[in-house]
């Protein structure tokens, strides 16, 4: 293996590791306290960077990883769409949101035409990977593009919806660093008992049960506040 290579995966395991466990304190602990917030900027930047030097390696390695450079362009665009999200109110962010969901747009369509490629296949795979793998993570992308568009085009976007739009998309994020630490890659740093035992995938389904309590805490509380956008339409 060539050194540049493997200084990157070592890079996009090492800061993935640091996300996982940054991302579970974020989770656990109380929204807007300082835990909450240190682990979530420890979380944003290690999820992104190893998202990206993740995407970097499907790209250089297509023929064995070429999921991985849709799955490292959506991570990154999760949390940096989270990130706007949350702030949407500061002067220039709706232009880096738009700019992000074009580009999470792009992926969701790359990922939709890599799906229907796999399809064609005699034995349904493309480059080694099946077409519902492609599909579910189009499915993820274009949730996602769906809530940037929303989000754009909003002339008013309130509290709750704010806050929605940036836990469902840290938690997605987090989801997808979960799966390729326990069930994906990962998950042959354990010994093959815990493999097959199943017990691999309980941090996924502990992620997607306190998103949707998260999500219902805050959906169900009063649009009393909102928040008016103010950067320019032009």
């Amino acid at each position: 293996m060539p050194l540049f290579e493997s200084i990157v995966i070592t890079a996009h395991v090492t800061l993935g590791t640091v996300a996982v466990g940054a991302g579970a304190a974020a989770l656990a602990s109380r929204k807007g306290r300082n835990l909450h917030v240190r682990a979530g900027g420890i979380f944003v930047y290690s999820m992104g960077v190893s998202s990206l030097l993740g995407g970097a390696l499907g790209a250089l390695r297509y023929e064995t990883l070429w999921i991985t450079f849709f799955a490292g362009i959506l991570g990154a665009t999760l949390v940096a769409s989270g990130v706007l999200a949350a702030r949407i109110n500061a002067p220039g962010a709706k232009r880096w949101f738009v700019a992000v969901g074009a580009l999470n747009a792009l992926n969701a369509v790359g990922l939709f035409a890599a799906g229907w490629s796999a399809t064609t296949m005699p034995d349904g795979h493309l480059y080694g990977f099946p077409a519902a793998d492609y599909f579910f993570l189009f499915g993820m992308a274009a949730i996602a593009a769906a809530g940037d568009l929303r989000m754009c085009l909003g002339r008013v976007v309130t509290n709750r919806h704010r806050i929605a739009q940036h836990l469902t998309r840290m938690c997605t994020g987090f989801f997808i660093a979960a799966g390729s630490a326990f069930t994906g890659p990962g998950a042959s740093a354990f010994p093959e008992v815990v493999q097959r035992s199943g017990i691999l995938s309980l941090p996924e389904l502990i992620i997607v049960l306190l998103m949707l309590f998260w999500l219902w805490k805050t959906l169900r509380r009063p649009a009393v506040a909102s928040i008016k956008p103010t950067f320019p339409t032009a």
